[in-house]
């Protein structure tokens, strides 16, 4: 089995959605949380000048939420959850659109903005994986869950202890301990959205690098990476500088998951971001 493949688990990325906006504002913040849980520290952009904060796991896979319907057909694509998070802020009346993706939801908003340049005036990327090969690796529970049998075997035993052994590589700050929202989040979740939603992240890059993608469409970019990522080679944040005007920023001390390990030093990038973009525009 190819390394890759054994993505699956990606917990990171796992967050039940919430959304703040005003609508019909000029900026929205459509932020991948790793957990439903923010920090209650974190500054948030809801109240920001012309700017509504939505926050929505990446992939936007509504069917890893209890009582939510299951995508069919193509729905676990990139390109289709994108599609959906585009409906999403088409709904909450958002007309245009600095969006924030973390790990996989980078791709998702990259997709966004392929699909809805009108709608995205801007991409911020939180530890998204440029291309499949700067992937690391999520530990052992990680690669165990696409191994045939024993895949399914283990998410049907998917207690606190082994969801927080699979989340481990989430997170490098020394003593950070995942929330307890983040384990029931990853509990509840089906074993066919997990894995098809890893498949076809690794797709949506096979077919074409994020810094490609993101050079075609020439909106204003913002990469920010954990130094101490576990799961993405963070040397790849690098390959973001070809995109022309894109600026990279490093957060030494943390992992995959700053918005969550470091939310203060986060929050304070993406609302300068969201702030430059903003009086680009005017």
């Amino acid at each position: 089995m190819r390394t890759r493949a054994r993505r699956g688990s990606r917990t990171a990325r796992l967050a039940h959605s919430a959304a703040r906006a005003q609508r019909g504002s000029r900026t929205a913040r459509l932020a991948h949380s790793a957990a439903r849980a923010q920090h209650p520290g974190t500054p948030t952009a809801s109240g920001h000048a012309h700017t509504a904060s939505a926050c929505a796991h990446g992939g936007q896979d509504s069917s890893r939420h209890p009582g939510s319907a299951k995508p069919t057909g193509a729905g676990y694509t990139i390109p289709e959850q994108g599609r959906r998070v585009g409906e999403a802020l088409d709904r909450l009346g958002i007309k245009q659109a600095t969006v924030v993706g973390h790990s996989t939801g980078g791709s998702v908003a990259t997709a966004l903005a392929e699909q809805r340049r009108d709608l995205v005036t801007a991409l911020a990327l939180i530890d998204s994986g440029p291309r499949v090969d700067a992937f690391i690796s999520e530990g052992p529970v990680g690669q165990l869950l696409f191994v045939p049998g024993v895949g399914q075997l283990l998410w049907r035993l998917r207690t606190g202890t082994i969801v927080r052994q699979g989340l481990a590589t989430a997170f490098s700050r020394p003593g950070y301990q995942a929330p307890q929202q983040l384990v029931d989040d990853v509990r509840g979740m089906t074993y066919h959205a997990v894995t098809a939603t890893s498949r076809a992240a690794d797709d949506y890059l096979d077919r074409r690098a994020l810094p490609d993608r993101l050079t075609a469409l020439g909106k204003p970019l913002l990469v920010i990476f954990g130094q101490d990522d576990r799961r993405w080679r963070s040397s790849s944040a690098a390959e973001y500088r070809r995109v022309p005007g894109a600026r990279v920023e490093l957060l030494p001390g943390v992992g995959h998951s700053p918005m969550l390990e470091d939310p203060s030093r986060t929050a304070t990038l993406l609302l300068a971001f969201t702030e430059s973009v903003r009086t680009r525009a005017d």
